[in-house]
C-alpha cells in the first residue's frame, strides 16, 4: 500500500533532507519544494494528502502560499512550520487556512503526530465493516472471532482489541505511544516493551510468516502500520 503523499516546502536543504527522511521512514510518499513559487506550481499540478509548509521562504512567503493553495483547494490540509512563534504569526497562519502551526525547533515524533492528527480530521476513518479479510485471515468484528484459513484463531481480549485498533487505522502509522494510551491506558512514559510483546504474539497468531510480517509491519523506531 502506498503511503500518504506529503509535500514538504522548505528552502533549508539540510532540514528538507531531514524531514524527507523522517516522513519516508514513517511510510509517506515524499515530494519537496524549495520556494513558494515552486510549491504553488506543484500543488496546482499534483495531488497531496498534506502539505508541510515553512513560513520563511525565498520570494513568496509561506503565508502567501497557504492562502493561494487554500483558495484553489480549500480542503487541502496544511501544517505551517516556522521559527516565528509569536501569537500574532500563529493566529495569522490559522486564519488564512492553516490546519496547524508547529514551532521550530520541533520534536520529530510530535511533528509526525500532528501531521497524523491533521490527516485524521481531513480524512475520517472509514466505518468499520462487520467482517474483514486480510490475506488468509478473517475477522468477525461483531462476533469478536478470528479465523485463519477457516480455522479459529484463539486471541486474548487484549490481542483482539489491539487487532481491531490497528485494523481501524489501516494504512496509517500507529505509534507505540498511541497504543499504550488507547489500548492499555498507560501513561506515555511507561516502557513500550509491553506493546512490542503483544504485537509479536498477535503476529504469531495471524501472520503466515511472523518473521516476515505482511499484515502488521514495523515502522522502525516509531510504531506499526496495518496493511490489511
Amino acid at each position: 500500500m502506498q503511503g500518504r503523499r506529503i509535500l514538504i516546502v522548505e528552502d533549508e536543504r539540510a532540514l528538507a533532507l531531514g524531514l524527507s527522511d523522517l516522513f519516508s521512514g514513517a511510510g509517506y510518499a515524499v515530494s519537496t519544494a524549495a520556494s513558494g513559487e515552486e510549491a504553488c506550481t506543484v500543488c496546482g499540478a499534483e495531488h497531496y494528502d498534506v502539505v508541510l509548509l515553512d513560513v520563511l521562504l525565498p520570494g513568496k512567503s509561506g503565508f502567501d502560499v497557504c492562502a493561494e493553495i487554500k483558495t484553489r483547494s480549500p480542503h487541502m490540509p496544511i501544517v505551517m512550520l516556522s521559527a516565528r512563534t509569536t501569537s500574532t504569526d500563529k493566529v495569522h497562519g490559522l486564519r488564512i487556512g492553516a490546519d496547524d502551526y508547529v514551532a521550530k525547533p520541533f520534536d520529530a515524533l510530535e511533528l509526525l503526530a500532528r501531521i497524523e492528527a491533521v490527516l485524521r480530521r481531513a480524512h475520517p476513518p472509514l466505518p468499520m465493516p462487520t467482517a474483514l479479510t486480510i490475506d488468509d485471515v478473517q475477522i468477525d468484528v461483531q462476533g469478536r472471532q478470528v479465523f485463519r484459513d477457516g480455522v479459529p484463531v484463539k486471541l486474548s481480549a487484549r490481542q483482539f482489541q489491539l487487532l481491531l485498533y490497528l485494523a481501524e487505522r489501516r494504512g496509517r502509522l500507529v505509534t507505540r505511544e498511541q497504543l499504550q494510551r488507547d489500548v492499555w491506558g498507560f501513561a506515555e512514559d511507561v516502557n513500550t516493551r509491553t506493546v512490542d510483546i503483544h504485537v509479536a504474539r498477535l503476529r504469531k497468531a495471524i501472520e503466515r510468516n511472523p518473521a516476515v510480517p505482511r499484515v502488521i509491519v514495523t515502522v522502525q523506531g516509531l510504531g506499526y502500520r496495518f496493511l490489511g
